[in-house]
């Protein structure tokens, strides 16, 4: 078996961390292919070398531009790789513009497609991610489904249940194997003078979010109310996105809510493992939270991760600051006793028992 694994931001670089490792393990015949999505390369390699995993053999340095120009640009040399390379199934995961110019070209190639954490909808057409991860999901050959909820609506959209295997989410992979070394390696709270169980960490990046004033401000309005009511340090590693948005608007970062720089993912993992409770739009830190026990709020609307609302680790509040309050009171009651419902923690090993035995 020859693999192309494509990826091309951080939160896939975690998610299919643990697919290479077992790539390595097993000596399999496979390469990675990093297509630069994300504007900081530099972390990127941070984030490989945190989690010791081999180099990329291809980067593409593709960087931001609209959806069009970065999946079109993608596209165009994705396509030289594959055909240089010739492998037999390329896999992607998620749904950013970098898995569906991977599926793309390998669909116009006759390569076959795997698509990791396949079958997730938020059923809101405006965010990108939700076109990206559909339409990827109708190409694929292969649909690595965390759940069974996830495998259901693939089934609902007509997708043969031959190809759909439910193994797990690869998350949970990530966070087993990687949390043990991050309280070896790295002590992020020392460094910020943080105490376990005495802070909020906010994540607030997606473009629907951060694009959008009145969300925004809604949002930064939601940290100002938590920090009068609970006097405690709210820590927030921002998006140059996020950033850049904050100052064009001329909003005002709210009096207890520390910025800092994006981190590496060891560094993420320990501020989220002793947090009080999280705030986030993230659809990995959502799951992560989850399977750490961490109470968390999501800053949105609606979820592709309905799970974690099921089992009840997570809560919607939107960006309505009074909402964003009381949602952040229910969370920090709530016993920390749910059930961890995206598996066991094996879902990478699954997936290339899966590919070899299709292969």
């Amino acid at each position: 078996m020859k693999l192309a694994i494509i990826l091309g931001t951080r939160p896939e670089i975690i998610k299919m961390s643990p697919i290479i490792r077992e790539c390595e393990e097993k000596r399999e015949n496979y390469f990675i292919l990093h297509t630069g999505q994300h504007y900081s390369y530099n972390l990127d390699k941070l984030f490989f070398n945190q989690l010791n995993l081999p180099k990329p053999k291809y980067t593409l340095d593709i960087g931001s531009g609209t959806h069009a120009e970065q999946t079109g640009k993608m596209m165009i040399k994705i396509e030289k790789v594959l055909q240089k390379e010739e492998p037999e199934i390329v896999l992607v995961e998620g749904d950013v513009n970098t898995v569906l110019a991977g599926a793309l070209a390998a669909y116009k190639l006759h390569i076959k497609v795997g698509h990791v954490e396949a079958g997730l909808r938020s059923y809101d057409r405006r965010m990108p991610e939700e076109i990206n991860r559909k339409l990827t999901d109708h190409c694929s050959d292969l649909l690595f489904a965390p759940t069974e909820k996830a495998r259901q609506i693939l089934l609902s959209e007509g997708i043969d249940e031959k190809k759909v295997f439910v193994t797990g989410n690869t998350i949970v992979d990530a966070v087993y194997q990687n949390i043990e070394i991050a309280n070896r390696k790295v002590d992020i709270l020392e460094k910020l003078n943080l105490n376990k169980n005495e802070y909020f960490l906010v994540t607030a990046h997606r473009e629907e979010n951060v694009d959008a004033k009145n969300r925004l401000k809604g949002i930064l309005k939601g940290l100002e109310l938590i920090y009068k009511k609970f006097n405690l340090p709210i820590i927030y590693p921002i998006h140059p996105r996020t950033e850049k948005r904050i100052k064009e608007f001329s909003l005002k970062v709210p009096e207890g809510v520390k910025l800092i720089s994006p981190v590496g993912f060891l560094e993420f993992l320990q501020l989220e493992a002793n947090a009080k409770l999280v705030l986030t739009d993230s659809g990995g830190v959502q799951e992560e939270s989850c399977i750490l026990k961490i109470p968390c709020v999501t800053l949105r609307d609606n979820t592709e991760r309905p799970e974690t609302l099921e089992v009840g680790s997570n809560i919607l509040a939107g960006t309505n600051p009074e909402k964003i309050v009381k949602c952040t009171e229910f969370m920090i009651q709530k016993e920390r006793n749910w059930k961890n419902p995206f598996g066991d923690g094996r879902a990478s090993k699954r997936i290339l028992d899966i590919l070899e035995m299709y292969l």
